[in-house]
């Protein structure tokens, strides 16, 4: 228990609680009172505030709507962003030798209540949550707090006294919360820009299902999968698409419309870069103010104290340090902070900026812009995307943040590397259809690279090209015991039947005694075991030893 410090034990404890089925709420529940012990497990360790998370109780884990789950993405998400920003929240101290109102890094649940509470945007509000009641064994059991949509709430009264932010700067802010709080199954949310190269996650949407797409890296490069359908009914997958070609088109429509801002967006960045300050050093600048008053108020009150009273003086002294100490600290913050400010773009920055605004693919492939920065701009044009498969041709609908839509044909001309597909020839995808009957993939690879057949780029051919040129042209692979399920047997296995060497064999197919196929040569000689039957029970007509069928034999005897 060593790891757990006092910074995080003055964070949130989430217990995140879920059984899929009902049959596991009936019956498990020794498991649901081990997740639900786990709370009081985070009190014994010294977590003063514990969220318990059920909201997914009985819910599947495949095509179903988790709240809970977003609930929990949506805690992890907006901590962090503050925590790491450095920005201090002010808190009700609860020490006894602190008084009063301190600073410090915000639990995720002080950030969440700010940023979903309506009194900071100037409105009362009443009834946002209510209770709901199930019977779970047989008993009823209560869960409180479970928050109502705004449309459900008994009173908002807007405008009710001075707001920090406005009623559309709230909404904006709950409505980026329940996007961001997204799980694989959520089918709402388009969710928040996760890691990875792939720049449309959360933002495609299968136009054959309906379903959310999901992106799958096989290493590096990643492809745009619906899996929503197989997952709930077993069936085959709606679509699934390369990565790099959808992001490529959408791309370049993207920077088509935005083309004509692009200088204007180049302008505010100088302004924002050379004038203003970040919000981490607004927030400092008002710490500084708050702690400037803690000491004046604290001076003032040692200033009215009696000097008699000795202990009340030396306790007043205290707090005046305490407080002037605050403040060359904020001080030192605010003077290291400004140390690391970039400095101000030349001339020459400038007219380099503007160029890249005037040239916006030149600036989103630029080396600096990284997919994070691409992700946010595509997220802030558009607000979802639906995809469509007709044979080789994608259909893409943008739907922008705007409401106008734009419709894009991307022909699937990329392979998972990236490169063009070459024309593969029919012969060979006959030949492969072929031999995935007869052999394993090793055994084809050794078999192409003998008879002089290369992929299509010229390579040779491996077991893993092998494998994946079949899964391209949807071809089975080889199973063991399908020969005999065919009822055919290689040429060695006829051999022994007939009982010859598998030379002599190999000579009566080639005359036509036995009927065989060889799909090319080199390939293993087919024969049906049916074309075998009787074989063996008939003597094979010794040919003449010359073409006059009188010709007569010697019979040679041993003699003693």
């Amino acid at each position: 228990m060593s790891k757990i410090t006092a910074e995080h034990l003055q964070r949130i404890a989430c217990v995140y609680i879920r059984q899929s089925t009902a049959d596991q709420l009936v019956h498990n529940l020794e498991s649901q009172r081990r997740q639900y012990g786990l709370a009081d497990r985070a009190r014994q360790l010294g977590w003063t505030t514990v969220e318990i998370i059920d909201d997914d109780l009985g819910r599947s884990g495949g095509g179903v709507a988790r709240p809970g789950f977003e609930r929990l993405l949506a805690a992890i998400c907006d901590r962090r962003v503050v925590r790491d920003e450095g920005i201090e929240l002010p808190a009700k101290s609860r020490r006894g030798e602190a008084h009063g109102v301190v600073w410090r890094l915000p639990p995720y649940n002080i950030v969440h209540c700010i940023l979903t509470n309506p009194i900071y945007a100037g409105a009362y509000a009443f009834g946002r949550t209510t209770s709901r009641i199930s019977v779970v064994d047989g008993r009823k059991r209560v869960r409180r707090g479970v928050h109502r949509p705004i449309g459900e709430w008994d009173v908002l009264i807007k405008d009710h006294h001075a707001a920090y932010i406005s009623w559309e700067a709230f909404e904006r802010n709950v409505k980026a919360i329940a996007n961001n709080a997204t799980g694989m199954s959520s089918a709402r949310a388009r969710g928040a820009a996760r890691e990875g190269e792939l720049l449309l996650s959360g933002l495609l949407r299968c136009g054959h299902c309906g379903r959310k797409l999901h992106v799958h890296y096989g290493g590096k490069l990643g492809r745009y999968n619906c899996y929503g359908a197989r997952m709930n009914h077993g069936a085959e997958r709606c679509i699934s698409v390369s990565g790099l070609s959808l992001d490529a088109a959408v791309a370049g429509e993207v920077l088509r419309v935005l083309r004509p801002l692009g200088v204007e967006a180049a302008v505010k960045a100088i302004e924002v870069q050379s004038g203003e300050t970040t919000a981490a050093e607004q927030e400092l600048e008002l710490s500084l103010q708050q702690a400037r008053y803690e000491a004046a108020h604290a001076r003032r009150q040692y200033d009215a104290v009696d000097p008699a009273n000795r202990l009340v003086a030396g306790e007043l002294e205290r707090r005046w340090n305490e407080a002037l100490q605050a403040v060359v600290r904020i001080e030192g913050d605010i003077a290291a902070m400004i140390s690391r400010r970039p400095p101000p773009l030349g001339e020459a920055e400038r007219q380099h900026l503007l160029s890249l605004g005037a040239d916006l693919e030149r600036a989103w492939s630029h080396p600096a812009s990284t997919p994070a920065t691409r992700k946010r701009i595509l997220r802030t044009a558009i607000s979802e995307i639906v995809v469509r498969r007709d044979g080789a041709i994608l259909h893409a609908v943008l739907h922008w943040q705007g409401g106008d839509h734009t419709e894009l044909h991307v022909k699937q001309r990329l392979n998972a590397a990236g490169r063009h597909n070459p024309r593969i020839p029919d012969d060979t995808i006959a030949l492969m259809r072929e031999l995935a009957r007869l052999m394993p993939d090793r055994q084809i690879a050794r078999l192409l690279n003998r008879v002089g057949v290369a992929t299509g780029y010229g390579n040779a051919w491996t077991q893993e090209r092998v494998r994946g040129f079949r899964y391209h042209h949807e071809i089975a692979c080889y199973r063991d015991g399908e020969w005999a399920e065919r009822g055919e047997i290689s040429l060695e296995e006829a051999a022994k039947i007939i009982g010859v060497c598998n030379m002599t064999a190999l000579r009566m197919l080639r005359r036509g005694e036995i009927k065989g196929r060889q799909v090319c040569p080199g390939a293993p000689w087919v024969i049906r075991t049916a074309d075998l039957i009787g074989f063996t029970d008939r003597k094979r007509s010794k040919r003449p030893l010359t073409p006059n069928p009188h010709q007569r034999a010697f019979d040679f005897q041993c003699v003693d």
